[in-house]
């Protein structure tokens, strides 16, 4: 046992001795540092360590006045490790035939920096000119402009457009995102009706409206040129119906109500809608060789009742009506007579059934050749006045000055403001001519805004159809729901963070709330379908926009 243990502590001790000439018990890995000389005397050994700061784990500097310095700061992150290199294979570098010269860092909010050689700092870049070549030119850099939003670079762009191709993925687009939506929360019984293919291939359409004998059917004629299929022309009320004059090219004739409304290739298919009674006031003119036509739909309505008329009533909702065809409308021209400035009630509930479209309507004030400049302008002021009560908005109304009527010379005071009334004139034309050229953008504007008021009518119908009880008692909460119809409104568009200006209006939808007799029975929303469509308006149509562009004319 003795024997072990000696045998055991020679073994150690061995182990521990370093090389000859070492101190005792100083370590094998204790030599001379690497590079250096040895000792004369033979020593390898280095010298003891010198004591050291618990605090930094290293001697002080010799002569330091105030003892240890600060502690150094920490190495960066990607300073490689004190104890030795990095782990890992090491990085590759690529072929030098390869690699593309590196450009310099852009800084923020100033001028890329490019290298050397003239080449580009980024891609899209100016290139440089040379070291040694003509210097900047002096002065501030030139502002950027957003030339995309000028009407020659929006012409431009769409001179080439597909539109065959863009209108057609559009009406896919519908009917696979919005179309099922609609259905499912009733979207057409409160607001308006499915759209078909046709109101993505229509022309554009211009609505006249006004009183009667303000000249609105003189003032079609005029833009035709000639007269067209059920023309009536006098100073009593003389158009009794809703006329659409279109182009053809296989002669003149009517198209009653009925058959207009049933042609699929026409957009009055909605209108079936409003009963047997309003398509008997419907009627539709085909007129050959008139090029207006060849562009846009001309839409001529009754005139507006007063007085005891208006009282008597109609036998179909005429405001519903005009607000349908103002949703569809790429134009609205509102008529005034010179001599007739008053507003009636029906007038009144007519324009603001165009609340919502105020960016489209056009106001033509009539016969303007029929009194004095002097009178001219107090009729303009008047009609200004009048109009600021009905049109509540901040923007004033655009008012064009005219005189469209059979004779070519102007009359009475006409010769005194001719030229005004020429401008006006062709200021007026040129609206019209320039319709075709924005029919892309028109129809992407009026589907936003439909697809805004669908989300906000979907969510609206769910969070009323949520409060509703399971078993008992549901016409008693439907009914209390209906008397606290703003209050709901409100806590709707808090709940989902809807925005105000988008709800239909309370009264409007009280009625047609009114016909639904069970709240419950309406299908319960699919929230996939809201993202569905949010989706086809933030990445689907501009995507749809680049390939239209991109695509070649009828491919």
């Amino acid at each position: 046992m003795r024997v072990a243990l000696v045998v055991c502590f020679c073994i150690v001790r061995a182990q521990h001795k370093g090389p000859p000439g070492a101190p005792h018990g100083a370590p094998a890995r204790w030599a001379h540092a690497p590079g250096s000389e040895p000792p004369p005397d033979g020593r390898s050994y280095a010298p003891p360590p010198a004591p050291r700061d618990p605090r930094y784990g290293a001697p002080p500097p010799p002569g330091h006045p105030h003892g240890y310095p600060p502690r150094p700061p920490h190495p960066p992150h990607h300073a490689p490790h004190a104890r030795g290199p990095p782990r890992g294979p090491p990085e590759r570098a690529p072929p030098p035939h390869h690699a593309p010269p590196r450009a310099e860092p852009r800084p923020l909010g100033g001028e890329a920096v490019a290298p050397a050689g003239g080449a580009p700092p980024y891609p899209g870049a100016p290139e440089r000119p040379p070291p040694g070549g003509d210097p900047a030119p002096d002065g501030p850099p030139e502002a950027a402009s957003d030339e995309y939003l000028e009407p020659e670079k929006c012409a431009a762009l769409f001179e080439h457009f597909d539109k065959d191709y863009f209108f057609a993925e559009l009406k896919r687009m519908y009917k696979r995102r919005m179309l099922p939506l609609e259905l499912g929360s009733r979207f057409g019984h409160f607001a308006s009706p499915p759209m078909g293919p046709a109101d993505f291939d229509a022309k554009p359409m211009v609505l006249v409206l006004g009183q009667y004998s303000v000249g609105k059917t003189s003032f079609i004629r005029s833009l035709l040129g000639r007269d067209f299929p059920g023309i009536r022309i006098g100073p009593e009320p003389t158009t009794d119906r809703f006329l659409a004059i279109m182009g053809s090219d296989d002669g003149d004739r009517v198209v009653p109500g009925n058959a207009l409304a049933m042609r699929y290739d026409k957009p009055f298919g909605g209108l079936q809608g409003f009963g047997n009674a309003f398509l008997e006031k419907l009627q539709g003119a085909e007129v050959v060789g008139a090029p207006i036509l060849d562009n846009v739909t001309i839409v001529d309505t009754p005139g507006v009742l007063s007085g005891e008329k208006q009282r008597l009533g109609r036998d179909y909702d005429f405001p519903a009506v005009v607000r349908w065809f103002a949703e569809r409308a790429d134009m609205i021209v509102v008529m005034f007579d010179a001599h007739k400035l008053d507003i009636s009630d029906e007038l009144k509930a007519t324009v603001e059934a165009l609340r919502g479209h105020a960016a489209k309507m056009r106001v033509v004030l009539n016969k303007a050749d029929m009194v004095s400049p002097q009178q001219l302008l107090r009729v303009y002021g008047a009609l200004m006045w009048q109009l600021g009560r009905v049109i509540k908005t901040p923007e004033v109304a655009r008012v064009h000055l005219g005189s469209f009527w059979d004779g070519g010379a102007p009359r009475d005071w006409g010769r005194d403001h001719a030229a005004l009334l020429a401008r006006e004139r062709d200021d007026l034309l040129a609206e019209l001519r320039d319709l075709p050229k924005n029919a892309v953008l028109r129809r992407i504007n009026e589907l936003s805004k439909r697809a805004r008021r669908l989300k906000v009518h979907a969510y609206l119908v769910h969070f009323l159809r949520k409060q509703m009880p399971a078993f008992f008692g549901k016409d008693d909460k439907q009914q209390k729901l209906l008397a606290d119809l703003p209050r709901q409104f409100a806590l709707c568009r808090n709940r989902y963070g809807l925005t105000a200006g988008d709800f239909p209006d309370v009264l409007d939808f009280r009625d047609a709330l009114l016909e639904v007799t069970d709240l419950s029975k309406i299908p319960k929303l699919d929230k996939h379908l809201v993202n569905d469509m949010d989706k086809m308006f933030a990445t689907d149509i501009p995507k749809l926009l680049d390939r239209a562009v991109r695509a070649p004319p009828g491919g």
